[in-house]
């Protein structure tokens, strides 16, 4: 299980459900510099994109592996795609034809002398940030859901990598209870290809008064610093084996599997982590 290499014929999907609601408004330190957890997790997603797109390119130009949906949950019960031209999901080679919007922005670069200073680069933009009305997590995951359900139904992707969801979030549900929000987790973690069931990682923005964090957790380290850290844990995939070295690379050769895929109050570095080790990890021929 979860052996297939990407590749033309196998092609596999990578699933993003982001949360917007009014929450997300609220300022966090990202990069060195005071950012809103809206601008922080856009810019981690437009680098995600970029990557995905960097990896599928070849000589003869970026090759169909994969398929990218990205959809965004805020105000009561909306949910809508965050792509440019309205779609839900694209090819990767679709989404090397949309030409993003280029920004400025600050990052951290280290010294010679082993200071820290920030300096301006270029970045790709796709998606904007976010941050207004309530969180419709539950409707968004139900989206999730079905794009992947018809994903896996295809017969085109029978035997290929089953696909990777994101889910990026700082906070509880508006519109399910907990039972609700396990259930259609469940529901997701049930779908799959012959290569495996799909694989639901939460990433939980969040800032803890006391500088607890989750990232990438084995069974021993389940002592969670809220009950919506705890829940989000639940609705996760324990990772399978053709992740655990880069796992145990991001955390420390110490680390021992099998590893939850969900994140609390993670550290930049690690939110990149995250999202590389669930996307890079898998083999691309």
């Amino acid at each position: 299980m979860y052996t297939q290499s990407i590749t033309r014929r196998h092609r596999t999907a990578f699933l993003l459900a982001i949360d917007g609601s009014g929450s997300m408004a609220e300022e966090i330190r990202f990069r060195g510099r005071t950012s809103t957890k809206a601008e922080a997790v856009a810019a981690i997603a437009n680098e995600l994109l970029f990557e995905l797109i960097e990896r599928a390119r070849r000589s003869d130009g970026v090759r169909d592996y994969y398929d990218i949906a990205l959809i965004g949950y805020s105000g009561d019960d909306e949910v809508y795609p965050l792509l440019p031209g309205g779609r839900e999901m694209v090819s990767v080679t679709e989404l090397a034809g949309i030409a993003p919007t280029l920004r400025r922005t600050a990052v951290e670069c280290r010294l010679p002398d082993g200071g820290i200073a920030l300096r301006e680069v270029t970045v790709p933009t796709w998606i904007e940030p976010h941050a207004v009305g309530q969180t419709p997590m539950c409707e968004a995951l139900r989206r999730i859901r079905d794009l992947a359900a018809a994903w896996c139904a295809d017969p085109a992707h029978a035997e290929s990598f089953p696909p990777v969801v994101f889910h990026i979030t700082d906070g509880e549900a508006t519109d399910c209870d907990d039972e609700e929000l396990r259930t259609v987790a469940g529901q997701i973690r049930d779908l799959g290809t012959a290569d495996g069931r799909v694989l639901l990682i939460n990433i939980h923005i969040a800032a803890d008064a006391e500088g607890r964090s989750v990232f990438f957790p084995s069974e021993e380290e389940r002592a969670y610093p809220n009950r919506y850290a705890a829940l989000l844990c639940d609705c996760s995939s324990i990772m399978p084996e053709v992740f655990e070295a880069a796992i145990r690379e991001a955390k420390g050769p110490g680390a021992l599997p099998p590893f939850r895929g969900v994140s609390y109050n993670a550290s930049a570095d690690q939110l990149v982590a995250m999202l590389n080790i669930g996307s890079i990890s898998v083999k691309t021929e």
